[in-house]
């Protein structure tokens, strides 16, 4: 698979930097922002295409108004996204700074209309939210565009996320991603179940990743280790811009620490490999083998005394002890000289 000129069969692990509402309104925050993800190491930037009536209604009843979170409690659901949506009018020129830059820009649409809008754009992927994993209109109308298809999984159950890939391959899509992902604001490290990234790849038969809340850069090096091909993480210029996600977001130095540790992660999982590389075989001088540890005269018996398993590795192996002890010698030999198969008497 293919997002842009990223090819997952040989570039790692494809890291988004999600910018959400963390330009706090301002055009040239968000033209900053992406330039600063792309120096932080970002593969992508990652918008949320959406107003406030394509997401909600403006309606004060109790059940729009959020309750259990750190960061939202009271806020009425039409004003967080008001305040937080990027606003359409911005996207063409994001798209083409990014482009500038050299980084991938494609974005989470929340209803047709983001889609059609998105396409003029032509990205290279399309993101369904976690919260939008039951829009089976919305990922079917994605889907059809072609283009990869990367999902959170946040709150779906095994059937729903069954159901949004089928979806997706109904379209002739096959280009899918799952993300495992913990929706909460900033996500407690003990949801954030990381065992499932392998599940959902297993289950599936898709590529997956993980859209992390948690705080720090922890989770990520070890969803990486666990078999995550994507990360997909908030990235704020500066903490001291406001903004409703920047409790939960990287800035600058965070993001590219998190991105370097990363990478790192990923050459120490190497490969599968029994082969003896160069390396190994330079190394192997240092391993154990037979030697001479008494003089010996010729016609003597070889025993535990005058031949032992020593480093380096230039005598016979030391597995060949036990053949050995009790044989006589074809030869002298010398103190601290390696036994050779020639040095026993037949």
């Amino acid at each position: 698979m293919r997002i842009g000129n990223f090819d997952f069969g040989q570039d790692g692990t494809f890291i988004i930097a999600e910018l959400s509402a963390n330009h706090n309104g301002s055009l040239q925050n968000a033209i900053e922002t992406i330039r600063a993800a792309k120096k932080a190491g970002a593969d992508a930037i990652k918008l949320q295409t959406y107003r406030a009536d394509t997401i909600t209604l403006n309606s004060k009843n109790e059940e729009f108004i959020i309750k259990g979170t750190e960061l939202w409690d009271d806020k009425n659901l039409y004003e967080l996204y008001e305040e937080a949506y990027t606003p359409w009018e911005w996207h063409e020129e994001l798209f083409r700074v990014a482009k500038e830059e050299g980084i991938l820009c494609f974005s989470s649409p929340f209803d047709k209309t983001a889609v059609d809008l998105l396409e003029t754009f032509n990205p290279p992927a399309y993101k369904i939210a976690s919260f939008e994993i039951t829009d089976y209109a919305l990922i079917r109308f994605a889907a059809s565009k072609g283009k990869p298809m990367i999902i959170s999984t946040g709150v779906a159950t095994i059937d729903e996320i069954q159901n949004a890939v089928d979806i997706c391959r109904s379209e002739g899509n096959n280009d899918i991603i799952l993300l495992q992902c913990t929706s909460a604001y900033p996500a407690p490290l003990e949801d954030a179940n990381l065992k499932m990234i392998a599940n959902l790849s297993e289950t599936f038969g898709v590529i997956s990743g993980f859209s992390d809340h948690t705080l720090g850069v922890i989770a990520p090096v070890v969803a990486v280790s666990l078999g995550a091909r994507v990360i997909e993480k908030h990235f704020i210029l500066d903490k001291s811009i406001p903004s409703a996600d920047q409790a939960f977001s990287l800035d600058t130095a965070e993001f590219s620490q998190m991105v370097q540790a990363v990478r790192d992660t990923e050459k120490m999982l190497g490969r599968v490999d029994y082969t003896m590389s160069e390396k190994k075989l330079h190394n192997r001088r240092f391993c154990r083998s037979l030697y001479v540890s008494k003089p010996i005269k010729k016609g003597e018996i070889f025993t535990e005394e005058n031949v032992k398993s020593v480093r380096p590795s230039n005598g016979l192996h030391p597995k060949y002890l036990n053949d050995i002890l009790g044989k006589k010698a074809a030869r002298d030999l010398e103190f601290a000289s390696p036994l050779r198969m020639n040095d026993i008497k037949i």
